[in-house]
């Protein structure tokens, strides 16, 4: 499910990114994706090709990958994001969320950390 006010578009120099056509209140479901889920030699494989950027650890061990459909590998990172990501590894989805109110016109972020005020640098 990816809700019908949601746009991939251009994001200046980090590509495309995902944006609103609407304003979106705090707490909402923006949309819920289903994975593809790599093994661990499936993801080492992966990680020598540009999927690397968009793919996510996976299981409770994060040995595993997954590349998730829909928009979701489109997001993206800030430290102080305005969505967070959560991973049902038994039903293999990812669900985004905001955190607060976005604006029409506000491009959607989570943080690459999994929490959206992680300050954790991130790998890249």
């Amino acid at each position: 499910m990816i809700q019908p006010f949601l746009t991939v578009a251009p994001s200046g120099n980090r590509g495309r990114g995902v944006f609103t056509t609407e304003d979106i209140a705090a707490n909402t479901i923006v949309e819920m994706a289903p994975v593809l889920v790599l093994s661990k030699k499936e993801r080492q494989v992966v990680e020598q090709t540009k999927l690397n950027r968009y793919i996510f650890e996976w299981g409770v061990s994060k040995t595993k990958g997954a590349l998730a459909l829909g928009f979701v590998s489109m997001y993206n990172h800030e430290y102080n994001a305005n969505c967070e990501y959560e991973m049902d590894y038994a039903h293999e989805l990812i669900t985004i969320r905001t955190v607060r109110q976005i604006k029409k016109g506000e491009e959607l972020s989570i943080n690459y950390n999994a929490h959206p005020d992680d300050p954790t640098e991130v790998w890249f």
